[in-house]
């Protein structure tokens, strides 16, 4: 059995980050919002990230939520906090954009690519909103990215688990595909033993309740009730070193 299989966290905080270390993780996925599927984290997060963690460092480069086809003034804004996560000694960022037809953002693309050498480079998963998933794969290679992060087209790797498995397949030894979303203890070994992946993210988190004590109701500040004003998420010690020890079993 391989005993390399790579565990890699999202975390949204630097809490977060550290216990994923402390649990096996060999690989921070750090960003924000996660409840817009993730954006940059602030200069101060990455800095204080950096010199705490021994393991991979990436970093979301996602100036908001919402779509992938961004603006002139977006664009520059994602240049920018690539130069600042090279200047802050991070592995690697993890960026994807498209065009307004869904395809892959070639010409942007290549441009970000350039600005973040050395550094890995993970295309997120704004390859599961394009319309050709085997198209963007050649396209993502040909653009010398180390790696894709992928449901397999779904929202969750259970659902596009066998569209995973074609894409690694597809891929062979040209680029890392990690599959995430929705992985946890009870399927890491399924997932493992389908797709042939090597490597997998996931958040692992649970929920903890907010030390406010007095709580005023009924005013919700990202403007949706179903988002809690007084829970916080974090990643949970326990999950993690179960995944890690799944992962690496027969």
């Amino acid at each position: 059995m391989n005993k390399n299989y790579l565990i890699e966290v999202c975390a949204a905080n630097i809490q977060s980050a550290i216990a994923a270390q402390q649990s096996g993780a060999k690989r921070i996925e750090l960003c924000d919002n996660l409840y817009e599927g993730g954006t940059t984290p602030s200069y101060a997060t990455i800095k204080i990230a950096r010199e705490k963690l021994d393991i991979g460092l990436n970093v979301m480069i996602r100036p908001r939520g919402s779509d992938f086809c961004y603006s002139d003034m977006e664009f520059e804004i994602m240049k920018e906090d690539i130069l600042i996560c090279k200047e802050l000694d991070v592995d690697g960022v993890v960026f994807g954009i498209l065009l307004p037809d869904g395809n892959i953002d070639t010409e942007r693309t290549k441009q970000l690519v350039g600005f973040a050498r050395p550094m890995n480079i993970t295309f997120h998963r704004a390859f599961d909103v394009t319309p050709d998933p085997f198209k963007a794969l050649e396209d993502i290679i040909d653009l010398g990215i180390d790696r894709i992060l992928t449901a397999g087209q779904k929202n969750t790797v259970s659902e596009g688990k066998y569209l995973i498995k074609q894409i690694i397949e597809k891929a062979g030894d040209r680029i890392i595909i990690i599959p995430g979303s929705g992985i946890n203890e009870k399927n890491i070994k399924e997932i493992r033993d389908l797709t042939g992946a090597k490597e997998f993210h996931l958040t692992g988190r649970k929920t903890v309740q907010s030390k406010m004590e007095y709580r005023k109701e009924g005013i919700y500040f990202g403007g949706l009730i179903q988002i809690p004003e007084y829970e916080i998420n974090i990643t949970d010690t326990d999950k993690i070193i179960k995944i890690v020890n799944l992962v690496n079993e027969p």
